[in-house]
């Protein structure tokens, strides 16, 4: 018996690198590191939730195979979730983004919403990268 679920602990590690990554990048380019939100928020570089299933989905092919129904399970979940990500937080965000412009425009009095950003097709290559990475470290550190 396992003392640590290989699946939870890629699962922890893929979340935790990318936010961390993302955190640094921010940093980095803001020339700042008081920006701590980047540790929860979502969007940016790298994408945290592509990062996290791929390191489920890769640890999963190793431990299981790919010919397993949990491989095939976990496939679909991660296909799901880039394609939220790059596709339908994006737009919503950028929808957002368009109402509190007309929001300020107009100089209404109603309440900024929150415009969630989703990901560039880039930002979520480099958290599957990361995430396919960290599934691997994960499977032969556990094993």
């Amino acid at each position: 018996m396992e003392l640590f679920s290989p699946y939870l602990v890629a699962v922890a590690a893929g979340w935790i690198v990318a936010q961390g990554a993302k955190y640094i990048i921010a940093g980095i380019k803001d020339r700042s590191f008081r920006g701590l939100r980047q540790l929860y928020m979502s969007g940016n570089m790298p994408s945290a939730h592509t990062a996290t299933v791929m390191a489920l989905v890769t640890v999963i092919g190793i431990k299981d195979g790919i010919d397993s129904g949990l491989f095939g399970l976990a496939a679909l979940f991660a296909s799901i979730v880039m394609y939220d990500a790059v596709m339908v937080r994006r737009s919503s965000g950028e929808q957002g983004i368009a109402v509190q412009s007309l929001i300020k425009e107009l100089k209404s009095t109603i309440a900024l919403p929150r415009a969630a950003k989703g990901h560039q097709p880039l930002e979520v290559l480099a958290g599957a990268v990361i995430g396919v990475l960290i599934g691997v470290v994960v499977f032969l550190a556990t094993k």
